[in-house]
């Protein structure tokens, strides 16, 4: 008989609270739904996560972005343009 499995669970915003608000030009959030709801364990996560899709973010109409962890502002705005 095998043991009991724990079932398995989403991570909750608690898990994962680093994340990043993309913003345009002047600061307001932009709603960009490929990249929405993008949470991270930790702040190296998400620094790495942006780096790899800068430019994506840009395309989509991204001018900046600002680190969070849960509510608290890390940083930022960092542009995304040299």
């Amino acid at each position: 008989m095998l043991p009991e499995q724990p079932t398995f669970r989403q991570p909750t915003a608690a898990d994962m609270p680093w994340w990043w608000r993309l913003e345009d030009s002047s600061g307001t959030e932009v709603p960009v739904e490929e990249f929405a709801g993008q949470r991270f364990l930790s702040q190296a996560d998400a620094e790495s996560w942006v780096g790899e899709i800068w430019a994506q973010l840009a395309e989509a109409g991204v001018d900046g972005v600002t680190l969070f962890e849960h509510e608290r502002q890390v940083y930022g705005p960092m542009s995304l343009h040299a």
